[in-house]
């Protein structure tokens, strides 16, 4: 992960509602949790920045608790799990997890090409019943972009290098501090 520059919440909310507008129809819009996450995690000591991630990096971004959609097979477990270790999940459930998931699978199929924009995330879960389970509490955290970084994950399309945009909240020395001593979400679960 590199640092780009420090930002401010303002910068963070447009860039945010540009991207993902609330009000966008579609049968699963869940813009509106993403900007509450965001509302959530500007209370994070730290402040905000701009940041750029490698596909090393998105691999080891830990998701908080997703029931996929409202399917019957639930996509992460309330103790969380890496993006790495959730694209495996779906990977390894094939066909079966697919039909038992429709609407977070058509997501997936949705944003499989879909043009990269900017991830949300921070460096401590932030107050919800869906972070509070986690059982990694400092590194990089979820806050908007769970099926984004799926899709692109499964199409094979994130960068190795460090050039896909994001936005971090907390302090920016944790997520470092925890790729060196915890799993970067490339290794087997």
């Amino acid at each position: 992960m590199k640092i780009v520059t420090a930002v401010a919440y303002s910068e963070v909310h447009d860039a945010y509602l540009r991207d993902h507008p609330v009000e966008r129809a579609h049968e699963a819009n869940s813009n509106v949790y993403g900007e509450e996450n965001i509302e959530r995690a500007d209370g994070l000591q730290g402040g905000w920045w701009r940041i750029r991630l490698s596909r090393a990096d998105v691999l080891g971004v830990v998701l908080p608790w997703h029931l996929s959609e409202g399917g019957e097979l639930e996509l992460v477990p309330r103790a969380g799990l890496t993006v790495g270790e959730a694209a495996e999940r779906v990977r390894s459930g094939g066909a079966a997890w697919t039909a038992a998931n429709p609407v977070c699978a058509a997501k997936l199929r949705l944003l499989r090409w879909a043009p990269f924009t900017p991830l949300f995330l921070s460096t401590a879960p932030v107050e919800h019943s869906d972070y509070g389970d986690l059982a990694v509490r400092a590194g990089l955290i979820h806050l908007d972009g769970l099926h984004r970084m799926l899709a692109w994950e499964l199409a094979g399309r994130l960068p190795a290098r460090a050039v896909l945009d994001g936005y971090l909240v907390g302090d920016p020395g944790v997520p470092a501090g925890r790729a060196r001593a915890g799993r970067a979400g490339d290794e087997s679960a």
